[in-house]
């Protein structure tokens, strides 16, 4: 498996997630109801089978760097669906997550 179709892996299991907790968020929060709050743990469901497909055996690892990508792509969930505007320090902080990402999955290991 390469690593770009690793990247991407990570970028469904985002939306996949992200996305869950949003539809759940809008369903209860928004008050849009239980369709959406439905949907939303269908895809939080559908999160958890992509994570499986990662090239990597430890479950560890793959959580770990998945988390820097939640944190990455929150923000732009949030941007494009909620009209969020980050600020520098949650642009620099999510530039940070990532660094984190590539380093724990894609460093050289003997």
């Amino acid at each position: 498996m390469t690593v770009a179709r690793s990247l991407l892996l990570f970028v469904l299991a985002a939306i996949a997630e992200i996305g869950g907790a949003w539809l759940v968020w809008q369903g209860v929060r928004e008050h849009r109801g239980l369709l959406w709050v439905g949907a939303g743990i269908i895809a939080l469901g559908l999160y958890g089978f992509v994570a499986t497909f990662q090239p990597d055996p430890n479950f560890g690892r793959i959580l770990a760097a998945y988390g820097g990508v939640f944190v990455a792509g929150s923000l732009v969930w949030g941007m494009v669906f909620d009209k969020f505007q980050p600020d520098r320090w949650d642009v620099i902080g999510a530039v940070i997550c990532v660094l984190g990402v590539l380093v724990i999955m894609y460093a050289p290991r003997g």
